[in-house]
């Protein structure tokens, strides 16, 4: 069982980003240091509730702290971007990180983003398909012909490649069911939300599993799941230091519309308490590492990414929670 950290990224707007990205920093370091596998990030525009750096800078930056570990952005907004960017962008990473990048993708679900790039209603999952394809193929080296009001390419070519070929592996994020079929058709792997319970996600592999039998592809290789986690001393710890933190950021969620993104039997809007239930790691040690052994068994992930922290934490709570889920978590795994 690999073990990953899905860097929150996010701060409140009265807090030093600058302060804070510095903590990143040693959290990243940290992180290293104790044997996790990967780093990851992921993307939003306009997130007026919190000061949010964009992915592809921070993961630039932390390239030089990462040492051997994997550097992830899970996920790029596809539908939003222009695909060449996205290909040169993600090609550079990859160079960098000398063959560590990941590609995560995904359709975004709010509003104001597609507002903000000129994305019409029922444009998503178009441009989510053209995009990964433009992307692919210019990474392949082809000869690439593309018109669109906002990207126009005739036999366009790229010279940079990414090391890993025939390309780094693509990550697809999805909520709803036929987002998860449409991630067995389009990804290398399903990178598995944190938002769902796993009672939803179970009912969903299936759905996953099933799309991939019809498509003749083999089961991934490697499957990331993520997950918020806190880890503490005790179970009573654990609730009282996350939950100001992690229910603020949930409420935001709502304001958001992701809620909306999920199986209309996955309710995200109940209190903190209800909430918990069935979809966050929240425990000692030895409660985080069954639970953790549970999400393996009902999904055959592989790749846990765990967000520890959420906007306001502090950072002395973080690192004791990423030393414990190193030191105390994932030996119980091994």
């Amino acid at each position: 069982m690999r073990f990953g950290l899905l860097m929150a990224n996010q701060h409140p707007p009265s807090t030093s980003v600058a302060a804070r990205f510095a903590e990143t920093i040693e959290q990243v370091r940290l992180a290293r240091d104790v044997g996790f596998d990967m780093v990851a990030l992921g993307q939003h525009f306009l997130s007026t509730e919190f000061q949010m750096l964009q992915p592809a800078i921070v993961a630039a930056r932390l390239a030089a702290e990462t040492g051997p570990m994997r550097l992830g952005i899970t996920i790029y907004l596809l539908p939003l971007l222009n695909p060449v960017a996205v290909a040169e962008e993600a090609a550079s990473l990859d160079v960098i990180t000398g063959g560590r990048f990941i590609l995560g993708a995904g359709l975004g679900y709010r509003a104001v983003e597609d507002e903000a790039f000129g994305l019409g209603q029922g444009e998503r999952v178009p441009r989510l398909r053209q995009h990964l394809e433009v992307v692919k193929r210019l990474w392949a080296g082809d000869a690439v012909t593309f018109d669109s009001p906002y990207c126009r390419l005739v036999d366009a070519r790229l010279e940079l490649r990414p090391i890993q070929q025939p390309h780094p592996p693509v990550w697809i994020a999805a909520n709803n069911d036929r987002a998860v079929e449409r991630a067995a058709e389009l990804g290398d792997a399903w990178v598995i939300n944190p938002h769902a319970t796993l009672h939803t996600i179970g009912r969903q592999m299936g759905l996953y599993r099933a799309a991939l039998a019809r498509l003749g592809k083999p089961f991934p290789v490697e499957l990331p799941m993520m997950r918020e986690i806190c880890v503490a001393e005790t179970h009573e710890a654990a609730v009282r230091l996350a939950r100001p933190f992690l229910e603020k950021k949930y409420q935001a969620y709502v304001q958001w519309g992701q809620h909306r993104a999920l199986p209309g039997d996955d309710d995200m809007t109940q209190a903190f308490d209800d909430l918990v239930r069935d979809r966050f790691i929240l425990g000692d040690p030895d409660e985080c590492a069954a639970e953790i052994a549970r999400c393996a068994e009902v999904t055959g992930a592989t790749t846990m990414l765990f967000r520890i922290h959420w906007p306001g934490m502090p950072h002395e709570v973080i690192t004791k929670a990423i030393r414990l889920l190193a030191e105390k978590v994932q030996p119980q795994l091994d």
